[in-house]
């Protein structure tokens, strides 16, 4: 949803940071947490209050992407992670492995017909 063109055109304020622009955006997309098109909560953030996306806006740009990679440097532990990144588009996978559960994870990809593969490294640690 991130290229989606009222994403793209979000009208920011000038000072907003980046790391504050990705959250912000992510809130805008998910409509987590804040609602950031709500009044007074837009006025933090945009030059003028942006048009809320549609449950339908979503539907259909999702529904036209696919072919979409994902990599990560931990393990996926529950197919609900395979549930989403089907929902983006994702076809293929590149995980280190190693949960208890792979064999769900697993089960999950194949029943979208996406391929995962093992990079057996895993960069993330507690």
């Amino acid at each position: 949803m991130r290229q989606y063109d009222k994403v793209l055109n979000l009208p920011f304020k000038d000072d907003i940071r980046r790391p504050d622009r990705d959250n912000i955006i992510d809130g805008y997309i998910n409509r987590n947490e804040e609602d950031v098109c709500a009044d007074g909560i837009w006025q933090k953030y945009f030059k003028t209050r942006p048009e809320p996306l549609t449950d339908e806006e979503i539907k259909e740009y999702l529904s036209g992407i696919s072919g979409v990679s994902l990599g990560s440097d931990a393990f996926f532990p529950f197919d609900d992670n395979i549930e989403r990144a089907h929902k983006s588009g994702v076809s293929y996978i590149a995980e280190p492995g190693g949960s208890i559960r792979d064999d769900i994870v697993i089960d999950c990809c194949n029943k979208y017909g996406i391929a995962m593969a093992f990079t057996g490294m895993r960069l993330f640690h507690h």
